[in-house]
């Protein structure tokens, strides 16, 4: 018999389609301005999915809350399992909670804690274990927040479904995964302050776990980021073509130096020589492309260490954003420092039509230095 606990931070991921870089503290602004339930749907998909790869030879033991944290987000139609409700959660739900859920957890003796949430979660839950000395029991996190730089999530629900079953069925072994956390309050006014919190014990699979994120700074490629620049001003820059600016240092720098104002951590649109979004959320960029004729290119770089190329720190490209923008004018921006750590491009948008319109396609072209371009895999969980 397996003894899983689950754990789910409704409020996990209610920031970013309205660009507020987080949900730490913001939940119920989030919620005014129209945001939706993030982590429990996606928590509802994972399980959905274990339910077809379930082999049923091994009795489960589920433990969880009653309300918000637990029991909503269950399907109805599967079975893959007991479940156990030793926890209350409705209306709001604070860090307390968390604490409360996973002391209780530990009390039931659970063998893995299955969560959803983002790196607060992930910091709350790995606290409470380091101070009940059970930072043993592993955890595997469904990727709900905005921002996932911790190395204990699953690449996608579906991915951490995969991870539960191969775990139970002993053909992972565990291994010891930072936590880290980046402040929500400096990460708004344009400060990248990410801390290492502590381990913890997670199942190792390059495949299906996303591995921690990786903050690249190498030093020499002034002359690349300059030439990257130059390609996209010489190429790119005219006033029929609309580009919107992913997030990431290397793009601000290289918009910076064709002489726009470009953010580190959000989404901006330009139009010929002219800026004329900053900071944009879901809602604006729709309005943005909506009302635009001309070609569109959108320009990412993927993050370092996991390679996400969509799906981690640019929630605001929903699938609603990306289906106005054709997938074949999406071009990355890689610098050959950052091209040592991915190898991959990892897209995750959160509709499986979308996932698998970037699947077919296989690969997509990058641009590394001026009028130099390579192709990298295109992998979706």
């Amino acid at each position: 018999m397996v003894r899983i606990g689950l754990l789910v931070n409704p409020d996990a991921g209610l920031g970013g389609r309205l660009g507020l870089k987080g949900s730490d503290g913001q939940a119920k602004y989030a919620r005014s301005m129209g945001a939706k339930d993030r982590a429990g749907p996606r928590v509802r998909d994972a399980l959905k999915y274990f339910s077809k790869i379930y082999d049923d030879k091994q009795e489960i033991q589920w433990y969880t809350s009653k309300g918000r944290m637990g029991s909503e987000w269950m399907p109805n139609d599967i079975s893959i399992g007991n479940f156990n409700f030793i926890h209350e959660s409705s209306g709001t739900t604070t860090q307390s909670d968390t604490f409360e859920l996973v002391s209780l957890l530990i009390d039931s003796k659970v063998d893995l804690i299955l969560y959803a949430g983002g790196d607060g979660t992930t910091r709350d839950i790995v606290s409470t274990l380091d101070s009940l000395k059970k930072s043993i029991i592993p955890v595997i996190g469904i990727p709900c927040g905005v921002k996932m730089h911790s190395g204990c999530f699953a690449s996608s629900p579906k991915a951490g479904a995969e991870v539960l079953s191969s775990w139970m069925n002993g053909e992972l072994l565990l291994s010891s995964t930072e936590v880290l956390d980046l402040d929500e309050d400096k990460y708004r006014n344009g400060e990248w302050v990410v801390r290492l919190y502590a381990e913890v014990k997670t199942p190792a699979s390059p495949r299906w776990m996303q591995g921690a994120k990786m903050r690249v700074e190498a030093t020499g490629e002034e002359e690349i980021i300059e030439g990257l620049a130059d390609h996209i001003r010489e190429l790119l820059i005219d006033e029929q073509r609309l580009i919107i600016w992913g997030s990431g240092g290397t793009l601000r720098t290289i918009s910076n130096m064709i002489g726009f104002e470009g953010t580190v951590l959000g989404i901006d649109a330009t139009l010929g020589n002219k800026q004329i979004g900053t900071d944009l959320n879901e809602e604006q960029l729709i309005e943005i492309l909506s009302s635009h004729k001309g070609e569109v290119t959108l320009l990412l770089s993927p993050m370092g260490g996991q390679g996400f190329l969509i799906g981690r720190g640019n929630l605001q490209l929903s699938p609603s954003v990306l289906r106005k923008i054709s997938i074949d004018e999406i071009l990355g921006v890689v610098t050959p420092a950052k091209l040592i750590s991915v190898r991959r491009l990892r897209i995750e948008t959160g509709d499986k039509k979308l996932d698998e319109n970037f699947s077919k396609k296989k690969y997509m072209k990058v641009l590394q230095g001026y009028r130099t371009t390579r192709v990298l895999p295109i992998i979706v969980d």
